[in-house]
């Protein structure tokens, strides 16, 4: 059954372990649907609601996505299988603790994890690091030595420092300066030497977390879903975590350079840090910016207005899911790390509309016997998960991952007074608000303010009501903007078949993601963003945006003038897509051709998935759709995008030198 095995595009379906999962979640689906109230499974299999990730809960009482407490298990140590863990003594080995941490979580809970503020935190395992470092300078530059000759050493050793911690082809970095310039000559050349010698250890560590994850797969079968955010250190540590991240993206993996596809990286921009010229991060800025025209990644969040949208400033777990601001009523201080989301249900917009054939006093009235069921599906999540014991997820539970409970303690603890979320998801904005105001509604450059804020009363009704039930059971429900993998074609196939093709509704195969523009029209990026821009604010559970654009390798400056436009007008959260496919047996990088099933190069026609790097924006991650193809209609969304700006999608160079470019235009 191709949607089943195509339902997730981290998997792989050919492999016995994904075989094993897709097989054993066949069954807990069956059961799932007996387990769960009458009204609710009735919705899901009818296609009013979906139950997500009915492959693992609720006939397990696992948890969604998360921002596990690595810091607190580097810090403090913890236990995994049989081998008790201490505090790491270099960057090395935390970044390999690390990855061993995230392929346990990612077996104990069913949704994304991130690595929050990682350059901020890891920079203390690299001090270490510089500590070993300048004992030894010290002893390779001995008191009593001649400053020239020290200086002399220091030199050789910038000078024999590997290129692959510089920029490549362009000027390397400068000389480093020591920390202190108050000791004398001689340490201070001791403290550049350590400098040095950690610059390298702090690259290697990250090319191997980079490597680790991407090799890893967990008992789902699939690569851990894997978020690292990072970008608010200015001290020197941090800035060269921040700078060994990006510079391994960029360069990719293996000698055929593969973008990686994880872990998803999420740069914060903050004013003051590194937003504008003058801010100590600048430079960090710009190798994102550049690391996003060659490789998509990493995609940015603006600090203020995250903070303005979810009361406190983190990265999203996983791919958008965020957790709201949340003071310890223990500690009396805002806490990010550890906490959790329980699990998400979506409703199908676009059918309440259909259904209500152009009444809205009718739409209303469904909507609300709708998210009643969508609550009730929700509490049973909520109940499914605390019936989880910490023995069942020892890392979680008991290890530090979420909280260090006792082996009989109540997992309620880490998820009651608002601590967890749990999500209400929506999809096809667009759809439903073409019901009543016509297929045109919204067009290449405008949109019908009442159409756009009819779509907009659809989010704050849901986000009144997430508001009423968080209050009355104390669990935080959130509105969450879902990133539909699969779901996108599980509703419209399912509106269609019910209810035929209506223009503008069920038209094409796939619903509009959530609250975002139709993929198929062409704003310019301000048009687009100026659009979404107020949707996030009544969906803060979760929401990204995204712009289109041809390759911006060589005019990385346009970029950043849609990053910072998107920060100033309070965007929250913002994904690149931009063409960056390789042909390895013509030479062709850019934009591949969608095909029936797939994608093919638009030189050479090859779609050999040993002979081609593709790199797609499945939805909130990056996938690889030649080698792990996807559900039909995502594919169809993602053949259906436009640019939101005119330029170069493609270039090879023939045989006889010259150059072919493909351009496309937007209107």
């Amino acid at each position: 059954d191709p949607t089943l095995i195509h339902e997730n595009a981290n998997k792989d379906s050919n492999v016995y372990s994904t075989q094993r999962d897709l097989l054993a979640g066949a069954v807990s689906k069956a059961a799932a649907f007996n387990m769960l109230p009458p009204a609710v499974s009735n919705a899901h299999m009818k296609g009013d609601i979906h139950f997500h990730d009915a492959d693992y809960s609720p006939f397990t009482a696992q948890s969604n996505c998360s921002l596990p407490n690595f810091w607190d298990m580097l810090a403090n140590g913890f236990t995994l299988g049989n081998a008790p863990m201490a505090s790491p003594k270099s960057i090395a080995i935390a970044a390999t603790q690390i990855t061993q941490i995230m392929k346990d979580v990612a077996s104990s809970q069913y949704g994304g994890q991130t690595a929050n503020r990682a350059d901020e935190h890891l920079a203390r395992y690299a001090k270490k690091d510089y500590e070993k470092f300048l004992e030894e300078a010290r002893e390779t530059i001995p008191d009593g030595m001649p400053v020239e000759f020290a200086r002399r050493q220091v030199e050789s050793a910038k000078k024999n420092e590997p290129a692959k911690l510089h920029f490549g082809s362009r000027e390397p970095l400068p000389m480093d300066t020591p920390f202190h310039t108050d000791v004398d000559e001689l340490e201070q050349e001791r403290e550049i030497l350590a400098k040095i010698r950690t610059r390298k250890a702090i690259y290697d560590a990250m090319q191997t977390m980079e490597y680790q994850i991407n090799s890893n797969r967990v008992s789902n079968g699939q690569t851990p879903f894997v978020t690292v955010g990072f970008g608010l250190g200015t001290d020197w540590f941090s800035r060269e975590i921040q700078r060994a991240i990006l510079l391994n993206r960029i360069r990719g993996l293996g000698k055929e350079h593969h973008t990686a596809i994880f872990p998803k990286l999420v740069f914060t921009v903050k004013h003051g840090v590194n937003a504008d010229p003058g801010d100590p991060n600048y430079d960090l800025k710009q190798l994102a910016l550049e690391s996003a025209t060659k490789r998509m990644y990493p995609d940015v969040v603006f600090y203020e207005n995250i903070v303005k949208i979810t009361g406190s400033f983190k990265a999203p777990m996983g791919c958008r899911s965020f957790l709201q601001g949340w003071i310890n009523p223990e500690t009396g201080k805002d806490e990010e790390d550890g906490r959790m989301n329980l699990g998400v249900v979506t409703v199908n917009v676009p059918r309440i509309a259909i259904e209500s054939h152009g009444d809205k006093a009718r739409f209303w009235k469904l909507f609300d016997e709708r998210m009643e069921v969508a609550h009730q599906a929700l509490q049973f999540r909520i109940m499914r998960c605390k019936e989880a014991t910490p023995v069942n997820a020892p890392t979680l539970f008991r290890f530090g991952a979420f909280g260090r409970l006792g082996a009989n303690d109540n997992v309620d603890a880490l998820f009651k007074n608002e601590r967890a979320t749990v999500s209400l998801g929506y999809i096809g904005l667009a759809e439903t608000t073409a019901v009543f105001y016509g297929k045109n509604w919204i067009r290449d450059h405008g949109w019908d303010p009442e159409g756009k804020e009819f779509a907009l009363s659809i989010v704050k009704r849901m986000n009144e009501l997430c508001k009423q039930w968080s209050k009355s059971e104390g669990y935080h429900y959130s509105v969450y903007s879902t990133p539909a993998e699969s779901l996108t074609d599980r509703f419209n196939r399912m509106d269609r078949e019910k209810f035929g093709r209506i223009e503008g509704v069920t038209d094409h195969d796939f619903y509009t993601n959530s609250f975002h523009y139709p993929v198929w029209l062409q704003p310019t990026p301000m048009e687009k963003l100026n659009y979404e821009k107020d949707f996030p604010y009544y969906a803060s559970g979760g929401f990204i945006n995204y712009c289109e654009y041809p390759c911006l390798q060589d005019n990385p400056k346009a970029l950043e003038a849609v990053w910072d436009y998107a920060y100033n007008i309070g965007i929250g959260y913002l994904g690149t897509n931009t063409p960056i496919d390789h042909c390895f047996v013509c030479g062709f990088q850019g934009d591949f051709e969608p095909t029936e099933e797939g994608f093919k190069c638009p030189e050479c026609g090859n779609s050999n998935p040993d002979k081609c790097n593709v790199t797609k924006r499945t939805c909130g991650y990056l996938g690889s759709p030649v080698q792990r193809p996807m559900v039909h209609g995502r594919h169809e969304e993602i053949a259906h995008r436009v640019k939101h700006m005119s330029g170069e999608t493609g270039r090879v160079t023939l045989d006889d030198g010259t150059t072919r470019e493909w351009f496309e235009e937007a209107k």
